[in-house]
């Protein structure tokens, strides 16, 4: 279980570290200092009156919104550095709101699973709410409909400044039912949003199959047990697909596997050995 508490600790430290900002509890605003122009590889609102960095997804949104498509284009640039580098592991190991998703499965209820055909929800997200709606309406609609922002940004300000309570209106209204669907589909099914709403995810799982790190299965040594199904946030059988799309490398597999079927590793060092072991198979 080495894995299982390194990645809680990493991700609880992530979510530390991109909420560090105490002082909005004194002075109810959010903060905006010059750590907000950086982008974190995670889904984290840049209204959370924590919040010390940027969410990619809103600075993407924002900035076609407005035309300004060289910041657009850095925002992209950190999210295709992080994906080339590891693939979609920054959703297993530093989101935040993947932490979150990860806390809230484990309440005790009827569990579901998920159609796969959903998991094409979050490319829809990303090319009609993060893409083509701000550039001709110049609203950041995934934003307005993001849960994130309503956990992290809408209800924390509520509360620490009473008078935007004056202020809520339908949209409000429609972003705390998007927060309801969340909490109760992350409960009922594993990592619901990352799999069928997140647009990050989605431009992340694009990395999957060219990044530098990857997972390797051992096809002969694997028996299709599915104890890689069951220890996996997003439910997926990695025996089938290593560079699967809606896998967070996590590593929850890899001792999850009996027969030690799993592997991972550097890309150019993975390929070499399989070639190796074809060679003297």
């Amino acid at each position: 279980m080495l894995i299982t508490t390194s990645r809680k600790i990493v991700q609880v430290i992530s979510a530390t570290l991109t909420n560090s900002y105490i002082g909005s509890l004194f002075t109810g605003t959010i903060y905006q200092g010059p750590l907000k122009g950086f982008c974190v590889p995670a889904l984290n609102c840049y209204a959370c009156p924590l919040a010390v960095s940027a969410c990619p997804i809103g600075s993407i949104q924002h900035f076609v919104a407005h035309g300004a498509y060289h910041i657009t284009l850095y925002a992209v640039g950190i999210i295709t550095l992080v994906g080339a580098a590891v693939g979609r592991m920054a959703c297993g190991w530093v989101c935040p709101f993947g932490l979150l998703q990860d806390l809230l499965f484990k309440v005790p209820s009827r569990k579901l699973t998920l159609p796969r055909a959903f998991s094409y929800g979050k490319y829809l997200a990303l090319v009609l709410l993060v893409f083509i709606i701000p550039l001709i309406y110049k609203q950041t609609w995934f934003c307005k409909l993001c849960p994130a922002g309503g956990i992290e940004g809408g209800l924390p300000m509520l509360a620490l400044d009473p008078t935007l309570r004056d202020l809520i209106g339908t949209m409000f209204t429609v972003k705390m039912l998007t927060v309801i669907l969340f909490i109760v589909s992350a409960i009922l099914v594993k990592r619901a949003f990352c799999r069928t709403a997140c647009p990050l995810g989605a431009l992340f799982s694009f990395f999957n199959r060219v990044s530098l790190f990857r997972i390797s299965v051992d096809q002969d040594a694997c028996i299709e047990c599915d104890k890689c199904r069951q220890a996996c946030p997003t439910d997926i059988k990695i025996y089938e697909n290593p560079d699967d799309a809606d896998c967070i490398r996590c590593l929850e597999c890899k001792p999850a596997c009996p027969v030690n079927a799993i592997s991972y590793g550097l890309r150019n060092a993975a390929l070499t050995q399989q070639k190796e072991t074809f060679e003297n198979a």
